[in-house]
């Protein structure tokens, strides 16, 4: 897969609704969903030109076999010593297992600190014991603590996210004039953010098979303007879209590794309070699965937030029955949408809420490192193409215990 780096900067306010099944007030995204980029830059290339050619690079690209995949694209930026920057390096999100103060949670040094309850519970299980943690600073109640996060300078820092209402009065068709009595409001993302007004910035990529039309689809992006988002005829959506190759993959191996020596520390370190009924680590390896975007989950025609080991054997086209799934943290929620192109509402979908952590383990660790490489890359679960069922494999804030909180 040849991946196309993507920086969005908003040039006015955003639109980028969600409205859910049912209700009657639409709330403005966090991010910029991948179905949003897709659409807007397959509706530029229609535009450019009406009549794609029949197996041509538009077809490849949205209607092939193995199309292009657009990831999310979330904030990037940041407070980072009391001056707004834009933050380097992809931006993740936080597992289900993180937690933080009840009373000042947020990450260190100006809020209580962030750590992570997967491996301490998993052990804490093992050996039949209670965990309960508390905050490491005030000893207060934690609670889950979610959202994105980046790496920075060995410092963790939380990207800012502001949003505004903007009051628009209705307009009357046949006469093109205001409408009396007729108001209405729209929940906007901000353009700027910070108090040095930095212009708020978001980052995603595009994973494309064909390395030529990875080029094209590049030069393309740089070289046309984009609106992302509701309200275009109001002013809003203007962005500016700058797309670079990106080779870098990351290295599944020596991240199952490392998340496996940390997990063998800990659970010697838990010794402490006598011995398992069973040695749950020996002659296996473990990793995790964390949702970086939604997911939407099938198993048996039926809507499911749990990835089963039939499904992830399914996924990755693998054959593996010492596959195993211990845990799963998960939360689910309902997307719907606007199809641009059909002029139709999509359906609404059950998801599986970005941030679920599953943890598994195997007796066969080289067959999955090297599915799991690939796996990663195209998602999992339906829709992946806009964006749904991204994830990484043992993420690293998984190895932030509550004694060194970030």
């Amino acid at each position: 897969m040849n991946q196309i780096q993507l920086e969005i900067k908003a040039l006015s306010p955003l639109a980028i609704g969600r409205q859910k099944p049912g209700g009657s007030v639409s709330e403005a995204e966090t991010y910029i969903p991948g179905s949003v980029i897709r659409g807007a830059i397959a509706s530029e290339i229609l535009r450019q030109s009406s009549q794609p050619e029949p197996n041509g690079d538009f077809q490849t690209l949205f209607l092939g076999n193995n199309p292009a995949i657009f990831h999310n694209a979330y904030p990037a930026v940041a407070t980072v010593e009391d001056e707004s920057t834009v933050l380097p390096g992809d931006i993740a999100v936080l597992p289900a297992t993180a937690v933080s103060s009840k009373t000042d949670s947020g990450f260190k040094p100006k809020k209580h600190g962030v750590f992570d309850t997967l491996i301490d519970r998993f052990c804490a299980e093992g050996y039949n014991h209670p965990y309960d943690p508390n905050c490491p600073k005030d000893g207060g109640r934690v609670e889950p603590y979610g959202g994105f996060y980046s790496l920075k300078d060995n410092h963790y820092y939380q990207p800012a996210i502001s949003t505004r209402l903007l009051t628009r009065a209705g307009i009357n068709r046949r006469s093109a004039t205001t409408e009396e009595q007729v108001l209405y409001s729209i929940e906007v993302l901000n353009e700027v953010e910070g108090k040095q007004q930095a212009i708020a910035t978001y980052r995603g990529k595009i994973l494309v098979e064909d390395e030529q039309l990875a080029i094209s689809l590049g030069n393309f992006i740089n070289s046309h303007n984009f609106w992302l988002g509701g309200g275009v005829s109001r002013g809003l959506g203007k962005v500016e879209i700058t797309a670079t190759p990106n080779s870098e993959t990351p290295d599944i191996a020596s991240k199952i590794t490392q998340f496996n020596q940390k997990l063998q520390n800990r659970w010697e370190m838990w010794q402490i309070f006598g011995k398992p009924h069973e040695d749950l680590l020996a002659n296996r390896t473990y990793f995790t699965l964390d949702l970086q975007s939604d997911a939407i989950l099938t198993e048996d025609w039926q809507r499911t937030t749990v990835i089963s080991p039939t499904m992830l054997q399914q996924f990755a086209g693998v054959d593996d029955s010492s596959l195993q799934l211990h845990v799963a943290y998960t939360s689910y929620d309902y997307r719907s949408g606007w199809n641009a192109a059909w002029g139709l509402m999509k359906d609404a979908e059950l998801v599986t809420n970005k941030g679920a952590v599953y943890l598994f383990s195997t007796t066969q660790s080289e067959l999955w490192i090297k599915a799991l490489k690939h796996l990663q890359l195209r998602g999992v679960g339906e829709r992946t193409s806009e964006g749904f069922g991204q994830f990484q494999v043992c993420n690293e804030f998984h190895l932030v215990f509550r004694e060194h909180a970030v």
